[in-house]
């Protein structure tokens, strides 16, 4: 059976341990899956990080990474989204894209013999939430009954971040604008995930009190610039500040995925101070790509 990998949920915990710990392993421990052969990493919607962290992925596991373009594609336009599928899968071991509907990568793994793996989509976004929790465990050891404080939209960010912290023992704090929370039935599902607890409001100064790690994400996310006077309006209250900060675990951490707009979801003295590990969770895209694609080929630790 093909392993695709479209959300962190299509894990199990030991799944992500796996993944984990993969992506903690040396290159040449992971014996190359992918030599002579190549990976497919199409992108509907452009980014810097994705791009370069799974071409290196791919590198490093011996693979060829072949970019493409959504206009070179066109899903649903230049051909149906299950025919660029087969297609692919006579050409690639893996096919990994960034797509504006999570529709679009359902049907593709629907019918293809390769994985699939989701680079991003408006539902989610598994593999910057494989980079978030490696990076908490680098910093924080053990995740098992540390707490995560979210603040802002309960966007595709926060959906991928709250499985993988459930899956991880960890308590799950929620801290959204009124209109942006997560509904009763993914509370629900991030419980059943493994979340030890978790928690929402739309107070973020009260939720991340004794957290371990506070993350945020832009409130303006790609294809929503139109709403951004709105969404400046909605979101008073939720920039990440020192004060904010302060009233976390004296040693937590801040993450942001990236790019960040200072002064918006962030003051620059967070983002920029001493407690922020934005970089090194940027930096471990490329390890938790590697360890994704190393697992949905079959290595295992």
């Amino acid at each position: 059976m093909t392993t695709h990998l479209l959300d962190i949920a299509d894990l199990t915990a030991a799944d992500l341990e796996s993944v984990l710990t993969l992506a903690a392993s040396p290159v040449e421990a992971l014996g190359r899956p992918l030599a002579g052969l190549g990976a497919a990493l199409i992108f509907e919607k452009p980014s810097a990080r994705t791009r370069h962290s799974m071409e290196m992925a791919v590198v490093q596991l011996g693979g060829h990474p072949v970019f493409t373009r959504g206009e070179e594609i066109g899903f649903d336009t230049r051909e149906p989204v299950e025919d660029v599928a087969r297609i692919m899968e006579g050409f690639h071991a893996v096919v990994a894209a960034r797509v504006y509907e999570h529709a679009t990568l359902t049907r593709m793994a629907a019918v293809s013999a390769v994985p699939i793996v989701n680079m991003l989509s408006d539902h989610s976004h598994p593999l910057q939430a494989l980079a978030d929790v490696l990076t908490m465990r680098q910093r924080l050891g053990a995740l098992a009954g540390r707490t995560v404080a979210y603040v802002g939209d309960y966007n595709n960010v926060a959906r991928s971040l709250g499985e993988a912290s459930a899956l991880s023992g960890m308590h799950v704090r929620l801290a959204c604008p009124m209109g942006f929370e997560a509904d009763d039935v993914e509370i629900e599902r991030l419980l059943l995930l493994g979340a030890a607890s978790v928690e929402q409001g739309n107070r973020p100064i009260e939720l991340v009190v004794g957290a371990h790690a506070v993350h945020t994400d832009t409130w303006i996310s790609m294809g929503q610039e139109h709403d951004t006077a709105s969404r400046r309006q909605k979101f008073e209250g939720f920039t990440v500040n020192e004060e904010m900060m302060s009233l976390a675990d004296p040693d937590a951490i801040f993450m942001h995925c990236l790019p960040a707009y200072r002064g918006f979801e962030v003051t620059a003295e967070v983002i920029d101070g001493p407690q922020s590990v934005v970089f090194q969770q940027g930096h471990n895209r490329m390890h938790a790509a590697r360890g994704a694609l190393a697992h949905v080929l079959g290595v295992r630790p």
